[in-house]
């Protein structure tokens, strides 16, 4: 569980609790739980690279995007994102989340995440499954 603040606007933060899951079968990808005092729950799935990148500089592109915020004072990282329904802006402190994603990596290497994939079923999905 992870403390990160929303930024409404330029003057309204609110501070909400963020539960990141990883899968080993699926190391990729980091599902993210936004828990919310009122009201349901947000999850998005980000790609693991994309939030390790995002600690130190711009990553990232379209719906998800994450990079270093200027705070001299502690470290943290903006990250943004977006749908047709929701825009959503929160900030991270460092630390914690880098420290979480150096677990994953001694768990599945950046090397090994392709690992173990069937890519015919993949392209299958892709092509509606067609036969591959």
């Amino acid at each position: 569980m992870l403390d990160l603040d929303q930024l409404l606007d330029e003057f309204t933060r609110v501070p909400l609790q963020a539960e990141f899951r990883f899968d080993p079968e699926m190391p990729a990808v980091v599902t993210v739980e936004f828990l919310s005092e009122r009201g349901p729950s947000l999850i998005w799935r980000i790609g693991r690279e994309l939030l390790y990148g995002g600690l130190t500089t711009m990553s990232g592109f379209a719906d998800v995007r994450m990079w270093p915020s200027l705070h001299s004072e502690r470290p943290t990282s903006w990250l943004l994102l977006e749908s047709q329904d929701v825009e959503a802006l929160f900030e991270l402190r460092t630390a914690p989340l880098k420290g979480w994603l150096d677990t994953t990596y001694r768990v599945t290497s950046a090397d090994a995440e392709m690992d173990g994939l069937n890519w015919d079923d993949i392209l299958g999905t892709l092509l509606g499954s067609q036969e591959v």
